[in-house]
């Protein structure tokens, strides 16, 4: 058996897919290149992982000192191992995805960054790497678990109404969902309760405002929210 430090071991890199709802609409925050490769073009924000770091270590110090945010809940999506994915040589990604409300955030552009910016989901630029293709899997993903696990009331303020929480529902997964069905569902879940609440300001209606009950487990969640059949 060949001892241990004659193989070649390829760099390991983390890249992270963060997803935010502003403005009714479903973004993603892109960061800006300073240098090469793919010097000021957009990317997702990422990082190589250091010798003394978990993978969760490098997620933390990547929001920190490229986008000023911490304390970020994240979820591992998956490892791309394309051989020439990055023209730097042999690089392999484990990506992440997190949920975040940008009201909540103040960004800070880090010094490796040229700037950092939300986009619509729909009208992405042209990414650097194959951060294209790693973003399409994270919103599939976000996609399927939203109907599983309450994970987008990371996206709302801490109080709200059904008519913004239908139409964050909407917006991620990308059909219309009917009112009634969608409002006896979320209510029967369990996972809202009613501050007792009414919204004012809004045109001839007063909808009630509601909390997310954190106390449920995420088990007990399950929308099964389905698009409407096509012709």
């Amino acid at each position: 058996m060949k001892p241990f430090n004659s193989y070649k071991n390829p760099a390991l890199a983390v890249d992270l897919v963060v997803f935010g709802y502003q403005g009714e609409s479903l973004s993603v925050l892109l960061l800006n290149r300073k240098d090469e490769p793919f010097k000021d073009q957009w990317t997702l924000p990422g990082g190589f992982l250091q010798m003394e770091e978990t993978f969760k270590d490098t997620c933390a110090r990547i929001l920190l000192t490229k986008l000023g945010i911490n304390n970020l809940y994240t979820e591992q999506l998956f490892s791309f191992d394309d051989i020439n994915r990055d023209p730097r040589g042999r690089v392999i990604s484990v990506s992440y995805f997190t949920l975040i409300n940008p009201k909540r955030f103040a960004l800070v552009t880090g010094s490796m960054a040229n700037d950092v910016k939300w986009f619509n989901i729909a009208k992405l630029p042209a990414l650097g790497f194959d951060h294209r293709h790693i973003f399409k899997i994270a919103l599939e993903r976000l996609r399927a678990k939203i109907q599983y696990n309450p994970v987008g009331f990371e996206l709302l303020n801490e109080k709200f109404t059904l008519p913004e929480l239908h139409q964050l529902y909407e917006q991620v997964l990308d059909f219309p969902i009917d009112r009634r069905n969608f409002r006896r569902k979320i209510l029967d879940s369990g996972f809202i309760s009613s501050t007792g609440e009414k919204k004012t300001g809004a045109q001839n209606r007063h909808p009630d405002i509601y909390m997310f009950n954190k106390q449920l487990k995420s088990n007990q969640f399950h929308l099964n929210l389905q698009s409407p059949a096509k012709d």
